[in-house]
């Protein structure tokens, strides 16, 4: 495999947790709610007002949170309580607030890699929660190009590889979602190293799969890239 100049990470479920701090949540959310309507309604709903409300509020707590409200207020049919809404609110300022709990092997593979490639950070989701996220996860020196983004499709990375002047045979993506970290990247002819975690959110599922022989790679842990990339 010809090595890359630049090996880019996605943050949420390839570094640390996300995810799980979701399914929390929405348990919880599912609970609330269960009076009112059985866990599949409630599920449905807000996975289609998410999808509808995504062009207004983005990715992230935030928006899942106004998502939820304007969910739990049309399956209770305006009943919900503001003692109700008031949880769900400081349900969403915990998760904002949550620590982040680095995955394994993380810190061990950043450092063994970091003298001999240029490592990038592009997330996509809130630009004020990803920042804080990432200052607490002190993982912030190990990267010189940090990119928190709206989206991450083939139009995104291209504009991100031009304006850095990386090409996309020097440039290696390293993610979790198939959909958003390594298909686009795939198909500009760059390199990409698929990470799954255990919870994938359902907008990021995806039946396609990769057929680009050479340029594709499937990992079961973090700690394994630096071997791929040549024994680092």
């Amino acid at each position: 495999m010809q090595l890359p100049r630049v090996i880019a990470f996605d943050a949420d479920d390839t570094l640390w947790h996300n995810e799980t701090v979701f399914a929390h949540a929405h348990e919880q959310y599912r609970e609330l709610l269960a009076r009112h309507h059985d866990a599949k309604t409630v599920n449905r709903t807000l996975f289609a007002t998410e999808m509808r409300n995504l062009s207004l509020y983005g990715y992230g707590v935030k928006g899942y949170t106004l998502s939820a409200i304007e969910t739990a207020i049309e399956l209770t049919n305006g009943e919900i309580s503001a003692e109700e809404i008031n949880r769900l609110l400081q349900r969403g300022r915990e998760m904002l607030d949550h620590p982040v709990e680095l995955l394994d092997h993380v810190t061990p593979t950043l450092e063994a890699l970091s003298p001999d490639f240029e490592l990038w950070l592009i997330t996509k989701g809130d630009l004020q929660h990803q920042r804080s996220k990432l200052a607490k996860s002190e993982l912030i020196h190990y990267f010189k190009i940090i990119e928190i983004v709206a989206e991450k499709d083939e139009s995104v990375y291209a504009e991100i590889l031009q304006r850095h002047h990386c090409d996309p045979t020097d440039f290696f993506m390293v993610g979790n979602s198939m959909k958003s970290d390594i298909l686009p990247v795939l198909a500009l002819g760059a390199s990409a190293a698929h990470v799954p975690f255990h919870l994938t959110w359902e907008h990021e599922r995806t039946d396609e799969q990769p057929n680009t022989p050479g340029r594709f790679h499937e990992l079961a842990h973090l700690g394994e890239l630096p071997a791929l990339l040549g024994g680092v």
